[in-house]
């Protein structure tokens, strides 16, 4: 009997694993990837444009830090409502998440060398847009993504060609 109801847990544990990996297979990724060309080195770019708190300058927010002091771990709030953690960096680069977001909505802002004189800003946006709330409607709410970051670029640009 005892054999029985092992066997028979573990195949209730089984079946609950199956049941929580399809909700992953339901999940709806999509990716927004945005990029414009400089003409500056990378490493002039990164620091006109490369402070976790920039953004609030490209997007005309208010940006403060919550936490940390602008790398790694670091949280910065937009506009005093949008949490943002740094979860990855490199010398031109970083991603953030918002923790409190469902729809598991990751950013990067990489600047990528095209030579002495020129590099890319590459702002790519990850989200699952099966979990946007009810009101947020998937074509609206990239439409309103690409708008918004197609604009940051623009004065991303801008600033660090120094114009």
């Amino acid at each position: 009997m005892r054999n029985r109801t092992r066997c028979c847990l573990a195949a209730l544990g089984i079946a609950g694993l199956a049941g929580a990996g399809s909700q992953a297979v339901a999940a709806d990724y999509t990716t927004i990837v945005l990029s414009t060309v400089v003409a500056q080195p990378a490493s002039v770019v990164w620091k006109k444009v490369g402070g976790f708190c920039d953004i609030g300058s490209w997007l005309k927010l208010k940006c403060v830090y919550t936490s940390g002091t602008g790398g790694l771990g670091t949280v910065r709030q937009l506009a005093g409502r949008i949490d943002e953690l740094m979860v990855g960096e490199t010398p031109h680069s970083y991603t953030y998440t918002q923790p409190a977001n469902k729809s598991l909505y990751h950013g990067t802002v990489d600047v990528e060398p095209m030579g002495p004189h020129k590099s890319k800003i590459v702002y790519s946006i990850v989200y699952d847009q099966s979990k946007l709330a009810p009101n947020e409607m998937p074509d609206a709410y990239r439409a309103q993504h690409i708008k918004m970051f197609t604009g940051a670029l623009a004065s991303m640009k801008k600033a660090a060609e120094g114009k």
